[in-house]
């Protein structure tokens, strides 16, 4: 007898539900850090603050960074590295296991990185600002999340499943491009001696060695190593978040919990119960104990100040007139409204009609097309990108009042289709093809 998993039927596993909880309560205050920047960016004093310069010096190493790199460079590596143990334990365990289930998700994710670049560069096929393309392309999953909880019963869970793994294919296409295209100087040495710190951590990977000191010393001397060598560290979050071992509890331990559960009932004493308490923690993998640790403080804390550091922008009436009239702002709105709704539309489209990939056929045609409309809020990383990218200050601000209009009209769009739409289009089936009812039971004869 087959056996069909929630994820096979399209619910939320566990951990699903978990990482969207956080990321879904932390959109209220991604929103309230991001109106307090503009504030603080009318008022007056914004820059300066951010500007501040603060070094950290240990021998001979002197490491001078101003405030906004410390967040940018420093914390936000926790962010991706939270980044990474999702996309670790989602390909192990949850929603892109198989290749199928991967399938769909990619080829829309692809369609949704793609076609906004694309759409972009028609806009800045030269300039200065041509280098920018990778501002439209990822979507900020936090507010995503929270505009589906707004949405409500029009979004099934099984569009939660399919935009979290699109997301998650997203942001693996924003990592790769900011580690690829927005490096500009390499200092090899430095990088070979990440590199070498990346293979000894992936070696005790291997023997099953994990003692959390001697990986945050690699972890921090690898940083280290590839701030100094001129690649984005962000990339360090993620290598080390797929280096985090991911599994399901394990019967020898669920055995021992258990052994030990009992022998407390018989001698409830302090002892036992520390003893209880360590087997039911080791019965869960490390990917999914750092998970619980890293992510509320990276929804929570890092990205609410990582949007309160980069999102302020002066909103007054010249500045809006020279955006509107700027190219690189309406390759942005362009790019986030236009290209993430057709791009992931299409993809989705293209994976179901070839049969490589599957989706819940519970689902309709107007749901995926609003998740696609919504796909494109873009703001945590196309503000990352934007200080990566664009030197000049006013592109900078051209660059931001684009990507605030881009992501509200993208949020509007996607909302509307939820509610002109979200119960029409027909069924999704895993083939491409149109669903058939169910044929009515008959008694046998």
């Amino acid at each position: 007898m087959a056996v069909t998993t929630l994820t096979e039927r399209g619910e939320l596993s566990r951990a699903a539900r978990s990482f969207m909880r956080t990321e879904s309560g932390s959109a209220v205050l991604l929103l309230a850090a991001a109106v307090l920047a503009l504030i603080w960016a009318n008022v007056g004093g914004y820059e300066e603050f951010w500007h501040t310069p603060l070094s950290f010096s240990v021998g001979s190493l002197d490491l001078t960074l101003d405030l906004r790199h410390w967040v940018n460079d420093g914390l936000m590596v926790l962010f991706f590295l939270s980044v990474g143990l999702e996309i670790s334990r989602e390909t192990v365990l949850g929603e892109l296991r198989g290749v199928r289930a991967l399938a769909t998700p990619a080829v829309a994710a692809i369609g949704g990185l793609v076609l906004p670049a694309a759409i972009f560069l028609l806009f800045n096929a030269s300039g200065p600002a041509a280098g920018a393309w990778g501002i439209p392309i990822s979507t900020d999953t936090a507010i995503v999340i929270g505009m589906l909880a707004l949405i409500g019963p029009r979004c099934p869970d099984q569009l939660r499943v399919f935009l979290l793994a699109l997301a998650i294919v997203d942001d693996i296409g924003a990592v790769l491009a900011i580690a690829i295209f927005y490096t500009h100087q390499v200092n090899y040495t430095a990088l070979l001696l990440a590199v070498v710190l990346f293979l000894a951590l992936l070696g005790l990977r291997f023997v099953d060695f994990w003692r959390t000191p001697i990986y945050v010393v690699i972890a921090v001397v690898m940083w280290v190593a590839v701030l100094e060598s001129g690649v984005h560290p962000s990339v360090v979050g993620v290598a080390l978040g797929l280096l985090v071992n991911a599994y399901a509890p394990r019967p020898r331990d669920i055995a021992r919990v258990q052994v030990l559960g009992g022998s407390l009932l018989v001698d409830p004493s302090p002892e036992r119960a520390l003893a209880a308490q360590a087997a039911a923690l080791e019965a869960v993998s490390p990917n999914e104990r750092l998970q619980l640790r890293i992510q509320p403080w990276s929804s929570y804390v890092i990205v609410p100040i990582f949007v309160l550091a980069n999102a302020g922008v002066v909103l007054s009436g010249d500045a809006i007139a020279a955006a509107v009239a700027s190219p690189l702002f309406w390759g942005i709105v362009v790019g986030l409204t236009v290209g993430k709704l057709v791009g992931v539309s299409l993809g989705t489209w293209i994976a179901l009609r070839l049969g490589i990939g599957r989706v819940p056929d519970t689902l309709r045609w107007g749901q995926l097309i609003g998740g696609a409309g919504l796909a494109g809020i873009g703001f945590t990383v196309a503000l990352f990108i934007t200080e990566l990218a664009l030197t000049d200050p006013v592109l900078v601000n051209d660059a931001k009042i684009g990507i605030l209009a881009g992501s509200i009209l993208a949020g509007l769009i996607g909302w509307l289709i939820f509610r002109l739409a979200g119960e029409r289009g027909g069924q999704c089936a895993p083939s491409g093809l149109p669903v058939l009812p169910p044929r009515p039971w008959r008694p046998p004869a």
